[in-house]
């Protein structure tokens, strides 16, 4: 096999650092052109060590999402902050839709202290959470349950999210592009999220930090359909300014 060349094996010394690079991103690194990059990545590319996505390029087993129980032990005190900032915005009484996800389901823990909540979720680890919580109803979606994360997707879930109109959305994502689109890993997965979307008043978005260096292969939604993102630390300032424009809230998790 063809050795790789200097700029070929410094781009893929930083795709395994970050897991995904933009082709902006390498050209400024190497301080080529992004034509340039692409002719360097097409070797990388055919010998299977990176994958080609719009805009840029990711490990191969980055288009795939770990395990539920792996997640859970990534980031752990990121995630604990932002389901902690989640908690303070819900009040007693409230109705809302909470999708399968790590964060999502630290998010449940933060909100078992809450009283009377009317829950929408997919998730059985969620709805296990909080049910035992005494207090609160959880309507656990129906359809078809995926071995990895325990969670239901298909027509039958969608069918019974359009049921229950709720004040607040709280959904997870798998990543965001160089466009600043929030994306998720399975299209089922999407297409459950924008179906929560339309019924609910809030629409509120977790994300720890490294999502932002994260590529994911479905589209969820845009910038301008959210009304809060909740991150632990601040976001690329052209994702700053976009929430901005779109009066999108920002709550930074401490």
């Amino acid at each position: 096999m063809k050795p790789l060349s200097r700029h070929e094996a410094e781009i893929f010394r930083l795709a395994t650092l970050r897991g995904s690079c933009s082709i902006t991103e390498l050209a400024e690194r190497l301080g080529v052109s992004d034509e340039t990059v692409r002719r360097h990545i097409r070797p990388l590319v055919d010998r299977g060590q990176v994958e080609k996505v719009h805009g840029g390029i990711v490990l191969p087993d980055r288009l795939k999402e770990a395990p539920m129980e792996r997640r859970m032990g990534e980031n752990r005190a990121a995630k604990q902050a932002i389901a902690r900032a989640v908690s303070e915005m819900i009040e007693d009484g409230d109705t809302l839709m909470l999708d399968t996800g790590s964060t999502t389901a630290y998010v449940a823990v933060a909100l078992s202290g809450k009283q009377g909540l009317h829950v929408v979720t997919n998730s059985t680890e969620i709805g296990r959470i909080l049910a035992r919580q005494g207090t609160s109803k959880v309507y656990l979606v129906g359809g078809e349950v995926g071995s990895d994360q325990l969670a239901t997707f298909g027509p039958q879930a969608i069918d019974f999210v359009r049921r229950f109109n709720v004040r607040h959305a709280i959904l997870s994502i798998g990543g965001i592009n160089a466009e600043n689109e929030l994306l998720n890993f399975g299209l089922d997965e999407a297409d459950f999220s924008r179906a929560v979307i339309r019924q609910a008043a809030s629409v509120n978005i977790v994300a720890d930090y490294t999502k932002f260096s994260r590529h994911a292969l479905v589209k969820v939604c845009d910038v301008e359909d959210i009304d809060t993102f909740i991150t632990d630390r601040a976001p690329p300032k052209p994702f700053q300014r976009l929430l901005s424009e779109n009066d999108t809230s920002l709550v930074i998790a401490a």
